[in-house]
């Protein structure tokens, strides 16, 4: 359901609400379809078998009965139509909250730095208010139907043994088929009491699964898998953006990039500066094809990479190291061989080796063993990076993205890393996205991002020459750094 839809897709909706449907939602459908299945067969055969058996009595009053019936049915349905609505509110603010929660405890080192305990708890207590108050009138609603049901079937009863009696007074019924028959409508009726206890758990459990299968059946516009892929010994990484224009589909006002073109030659190292905001993630997440771009097309090795399977692509050809890595909550060694699954745990250790990260895995009392702790908040920023470089390494990737990954390191961890940084783009096309210039003057190519468009290209010396925009760059960030 969830991880075949875009990146669009999770950045429109937030990871609580897709817990709720996974667990809550699927959990109301299943019980609702389980109860529905054993009791409301049960009470539909009983209903039908009966409604026989008063045929064969009286068809007269069965007539009567069949008259009537269909008219509370009718009037039950439109009933349910609106409780179905009001069930899906409540459903949706249950997911509210629970996104609230979800955040709030997925981030609880920042709320308690910043003491917001409290706002935290309040904002959660508000939506659960709500939640509560929207169940509570779902409740009585479906109360109020179940009584109104029982009310009109006892009254259907009661009118039958009213023109039983009529019909008595005539001859066309004798008393003791009369008896008969009120004993079987009793049992209609108790039968259909039972059905509309059961439609309040119907309403609920439609609604959680219209919830449910609303994203199953949603059909993600990037697929996971599907066409071609270049024989690893064949790709060079030759990457070129073509007249490329693209807007996020969750702000579609706002153009990132505007008639963009860019080359990354095979082996070489290209490094992309500007200011914050400016679309240099855009382009790395745009060759992930995490987004494809509104208009213009990216090749790689001359291959438009709308016709390369997505999954080949993200898991051979490229490795991607971001500024912020996530680590899961389990051992060192899993996290890394998360890569490349099918490693050997020799193939872990060189990953480990060449992202510089062996020799502190190894201090730690178990190793490679070693968990982690859910995101690696046990482990230093350095540390964490290490392991990520390591974990994009493991699969030897043609091409290598770096998403400002050293930007948030202090100076110590930042020579570690970029040490191993430094091994792994020997023989690599490789591109940097980068915060501080310092780390990229290596580079073979230069790029300055400005609205949308590469403004300035070349080599650290020759951009430095034409004292343009990343020259300027330069001296506003040695500025920042000197106060």
């Amino acid at each position: 359901m969830g991880f075949r839809q875009d990146i669009a897709f999770f950045d429109a909706n937030k990871t609580g609400r897709m817990v709720n449907r996974l667990t809550s939602d699927v959990q109301e459908f299943k019980s609702s379809f389980k109860m529905v299945i054993s009791q409301g067969l049960r009470s539909i055969t009983q209903t039908a078998g009966c409604f026989v058996s008063l045929y064969l009595i009286s068809p007269k009053l069965t007539t009567v009965m069949v008259v009537v019936v269909p008219c509370l049915v009718a009037t039950g349905a439109l009933i349910g139509s609106f409780l179905r609505k009001l069930s899906r509110r409540a459903q949706e603010q249950v997911a509210r909250a629970t996104g609230v929660a979800d955040e709030a405890l997925g981030n609880v080192r920042a709320v308690r730095a910043f003491a917001m305990e409290s706002r935290e708890t309040e904002l959660y207590t508000v939506e659960v208010d709500k939640s509560s108050r929207m169940n509570e009138s779902l409740g009585i609603g479906i109360a109020v139907f179940q009584g109104l049901s029982n009310v009109a079937l006892n009254c259907i009863v009661l009118g039958t043994i009213y023109i039983g009696g009529s019909f008595i007074a005539n001859n066309d019924l004798s008393a003791g088929d009369l008896m008969s028959f009120y004993v079987a409508s009793q049992t209609v009726q108790r039968s259909l009491a039972n059905i509309s206890i059961l439609f309040g758990q119907v309403v609920r459990g439609m609604s959680a699964g219209a919830r449910v299968f609303e994203h199953m059946v949603l059909e993600p516009t990037i697929p996971l898998k599907g066409g071609i892929s270049i024989p690893l010994n064949l790709l060079t990484g030759h990457i070129k953006f073509s007249n490329i224009s693209f807007n996020y589909p969750t702000r579609p006002g706002h153009v990132v990039l505007k008639d963009f073109d860019l080359v990354l030659p095979p082996y070489k190292t290209v490094a992309i500066v500007g200011e914050s905001g400016g679309g240099k993630s855009t382009v790395a997440a745009l060759l992930e094809r995490f987004y494809d771009p509104d208009n213009g097309i990216i090749t790689l090795d001359g291959h438009d990479i709308k016709s390369i399977d997505p999954s080949w692509l993200r898991g051979n050809a490229i490795g991607f190291i971001s500024q912020e890595p996530v680590l899961f909550g389990t051992s060192v060694m899993e996290n890394i061989r998360f890569g490349k699954p099918d490693a050997t745990d020799k193939e872990v250790y060189e990953a480990a080796k060449m992202a510089n990260a062996h020799h502190f895995i190894t201090n730690f009392p178990d190793g490679y063993n070693t968990v982690v702790g859910e995101r690696g908040v046990t482990l230093s920023g350095g540390q964490k990076q290490r392991i990520a470089i390591a974990r994009a390494l493991i699969k030897n990737p043609r091409i290598l993205i770096l998403d400002e990954a050293t930007s948030a390191l202090d100076a110590e961890s930042e020579r570690a890393v970029q040490d191993a940084l430094d091994r792994a783009t020997s023989g690599r096309t490789v591109l940097i996205i980068a915060h501080r210039l310092s780390t990229i003057q290596n580079a073979d190519i230069i790029c300055v991002l400005s609205n949308g468009n590469i403004k300035e290209m070349g080599s650290h010396e020759t951009l430095l020459k034409k004292e343009g925009l990343y020259s300027e760059l330069i001296k506003r960030q040695r500025t920042n750094e000197q106060k």
